[in-house]
């Protein structure tokens, strides 16, 4: 996320040199090599100091801990996004870390990426045509939420605005509960004795399903404990609808079931058509 947002910006002609630091050293000489940056930092202090735009590309877990190593170097005019897929807990780092200088955060989070992790992933052309969520609290600076919004529309992105509180419970929805949903169907599939015998016959169909089954494990845990609660909720929602189809499978209305099915494929039909989601 953090080298595809460096990239789009060089590609944009929006920055003159990214300095980036990562704690393993590898991936940021990596980074270096691959042009997504411009020159290493020896501490995420040292890669702050002097910069404009400071984007946070780590795992939410490691808020906090970002946040404090940065504090010191905060300015009022800096603009500090992060990527994040959760935001209350964000938002709740911030301002227990920055403290007065929480008006330069403004908590962002790009609905893209892949599946695959890595600076070696990094693609210029990742955030187009995407939408990026943007929750600032009272106390953002309202000058650098302009500036973000800017930014992110000049990379080809379609901006909202919303509260950490509605953006967590709307990706628990349609974001978190899937990756759960993902991860426990394969788990599942995984346990019986066929299958092995069972993928060596899965189609395009397992293949989509399952595709964010992929996603890097030590991220999706600090999403999921981070917002526990709303997927929670969802959980429940699901077992609910699963319990309806799983009940008229039983009885075997066939008439019931196709009704069911026919009112959900066409609400997905409709959704397909209508966005610019890819």
């Amino acid at each position: 996320m953090g080298g595809s947002f460096a990239l789009a910006m060089k590609q944009a002609g929006l920055v003159g040199r990214v300095v980036g630091y990562s704690k393993s050293p590898s991936t940021t000489e990596r980074a270096r090599q691959m042009g997504v940056i411009d020159q290493t930092a020896e501490s995420a202090l040292l890669a702050v100091a002097g910069s404009d735009i400071v984007l946070m590309a780590v795992p939410v877990a490691a808020t906090d801990a970002t946040f404090k190593a940065i504090r010191h170097l905060v300015k009022p005019d800096v603009l500090i996004m992060d990527v994040g897929s959760t935001k209350r807990d964000v938002v709740d780092a911030a301002r227990r870390t920055l403290r007065e200088r929480i008006g330069s955060f403004v908590p962002a989070h790009p609905i893209a990426g892949k599946e695959l992790a890595g600076v070696e992933h990094a693609d210029a052309q990742l955030y187009r045509d995407r939408q990026v969520i943007l929750t600032p609290i009272a106390q953002t600076q309202p000058e650098l939420v302009v500036q973000a919004e800017r930014l992110w529309a000049a990379l080809g992105c379609q901006v909202r605005t919303m509260s950490a509180e509605d953006h967590d419970a709307a990706f628990a929805a349609v974001s978190h509960l899937p990756h759960l949903l993902a991860f426990a169907y394969m788990a599942g599939v995984m346990q019986q004795k066929e299958s092995e015998a069972f993928l060596q016959l899965a189609g395009p169909g397992f293949r989509d399903f399952t595709r964010i089954a992929a996603s890097d494990p030590a991220i999706w845990r600090d999403i999921l404990i981070a917002n526990r609660e709303e997927v929670l909720k969802q959980s429940e929602r699901f077992r609910g609808a699963l319990g309806v189809l799983e009940q008229t499978l039983k009885d075997c209305q066939g008439e019931s079931l196709e009704a069911l099915v026919q009112g959900v494929a066409q609400v997905r039909s409709h959704w397909r058509l209508n966005t610019r989601q890819k």
